[in-house]
């Protein structure tokens, strides 16, 4: 992993694509759980799977959030190298991943096309800083193959985008309509400048909320995408957020999870690292009790020492 080189991209563009980021051997057995959320490309497009109405007329309808009913697939939102990546960017080796979704489109199931726009106004109350220690990132994590037929996001560098203002947000085509202040017309010479993020398998889309980009079509025959959208923040940081894990966290999905994750992955959903103060005969006992799968010995007080 050249971490260096993607941070310095990132920095410089407002994204970074980083081809098979994921080796094809990590992701087999999340691509092989697929089918516990989503119709193959063939079940949808025979309509042999009664989910595939799911899917019609809505391009956010393929969404499914955090914790998935695929462990494999939640596991790989908190890969080691996922994780490894955002401390990078982020410049802190404490992230927190603030929000989780698996998504899949179906050539022909709706309208993909989207305008240019930025994510930070669901993904912050505040707006997006440059300045280090006080930035998020996302991230495009692909489950297959994303050629250019295959509705790959488009991103615009920072290059060309600096010096717009944080209101309007979303920059539309000449022709289309909106209103509202957070919408404008676009200078053409934006769509002009767009990256296609088309990338094999495993491909990582690293950008920051602040970074214009939009989805496009998926005009390939009977074709399907499927990835993962995440965010990342320094734990640190209160203002980015997008969902709460804690009203997941007495599901069946999340339990399964949490029994085979390991401390690491675990703190980048909130919980208190090894030799935190947190951990005591009296919440061990308690954790004991709430997730019975989970190996305990690394919070142990008896194996790690208190900070502070």
């Amino acid at each position: 992993m050249d971490l260096a080189g993607a941070e310095r991209t990132w920095k410089s563009d407002g994204f970074v694509i980083l081809p098979g980021f994921l080796p094809a051997a990590e992701l087999t057995s999340a691509v092989q759980e697929l089918n516990l959320l989503f119709p193959s490309a063939d079940e949808f497009h025979d309509g042999t799977d009664p989910r595939r109405e799911r899917f019609l007329g809505d391009e956010f309808a393929g969404i499914d959030t955090f914790p998935f009913a695929s462990t494999e697939i939640s596991l790989l939102a908190v890969h080691h190298r996922i994780l490894a990546l955002a401390a990078a960017l982020l410049e802190d080796d404490d992230v927190h991943l603030y929000g989780a979704e698996a998504w899949a489109k179906y050539t022909g199931a709706c309208d993909y096309d989207q305008d240019l726009h930025r994510d930070y106004l669901n993904h912050t109350v505040l707006v997006p800083s440059t300045t280090p220690g006080c930035q998020q990132v996302e991230m495009f994590v692909f489950l297959n193959d994303v050629p250019d037929d295959l509705g790959p996001p488009h991103l615009v560098s920072r290059e060309h985008t600096a010096d717009l203002p944080a209101v309007p947000n979303w920059l539309l085509r000449p022709g289309q309509g909106g209103a509202g202040r957070f919408v404008a017309q676009a200078d053409p010479e934006l769509y002009a400048a767009e990256v296609s993020g088309a990338g094999p398998a495993g491909t990582v889309i690293a950008f920051e909320p602040g970074t214009f980009h939009r989805g496009t079509q998926l005009t390939a025959p009977r074709g399907a995408r499927y990835s993962m959208h995440l965010g990342f923040r320094p734990s640190s940081l209160q203002w980015g957020h997008r969902v709460g894990w804690a009203v997941k966290s007495y599901t069946s999905e999340w339990v399964d999870f949490v029994g085979r994750a390991t401390p690491r992955q675990l703190q980048a959903l909130g919980f208190p690292p090894p030799g935190h103060r947190y951990w005591t005969p009296e919440t061990l006992a308690g954790m004991a009790l709430r997730y019975p799968n989970l190996d305990l010995s690394p919070w142990s007080p008896t194996l790690s020492r208190p900070a502070g």
